[in-house]
């Protein structure tokens, strides 16, 4: 459920390029996204950090859209939230050594520093791409190639991202100690 209100404005922005054009997408893009926060907000109690910082990106990069009728502001915003996101996690690391990766997800899953450090500036790297990416389809190729990408490109290589990060990451998952079998079977003169 998570994973498609995560993507919910995306589909929809996508659903009404196709039937309105840009600037319908764009209006609708920013609704979907408000809506989306107030769910969260209603449904769970809180709202993470980023999906605010993407709210923000997203109405006035959106707003600039509708109101300039340019569509370069929201094909700018994909990469400025990808390298906002990058960003975060880069700053973090180096300048307060603190992996903030770690820090959201350290209480779901055990792994060593050097895992988690791998991970984190393997999101970097993935972020720093994914915006440079988006930015040379949205200037080398016409709206509807890059609003195309948007949706199944940036969610396609985010899938086959996360599967070769946990590919990686399953290493260093073990599983809880099972009793041993022998200890558990009861002994001669032992009842069971």
């Amino acid at each position: 459920m998570k994973l498609l209100l995560d993507f919910f404005p995306i589909v929809l922005f996508f659903a009404a390029y196709k039937l309105w054009g840009i600037y319908v997408a764009t209006g609708v893009a920013i609704v979907a996204t408000i809506a989306q926060i107030a769910w969260l907000r209603w449904s769970t109690g809180k709202v993470e950090p980023m999906q605010w910082v993407s709210l923000g990106i997203i109405v006035v990069f959106g707003g600039a859209t509708i109101l300039a009728h340019d569509e370069t502001f929201i094909k700018w915003k994909p990469t400025v939230l990808y390298w906002l996101m990058g960003g975060a996690l880069l700053v973090g690391q180096l300048f307060f050594r603190r992996n903030l990766l770690k820090s959201l997800m350290g209480s779901q899953l055990e792994l060593p520093d050097q895992a988690w450090r791998v991970m984190n500036y393997s999101w970097i790297g993935f972020f720093a791409v994914m915006g440079v990416l988006n930015l040379w389809v949205a200037y080398s190729f016409d709206t509807d190639t890059w609003v195309s990408f948007k949706l199944f490109g940036g969610i396609g290589l985010m899938l086959v991202f996360v599967v070769a990060q946990a590919l990686y990451l399953n290493r260093f998952i073990t599983e809880p100690d099972k009793p041993d079998e022998a200890a558990a079977k009861p002994g001669p003169g032992e009842q069971a």
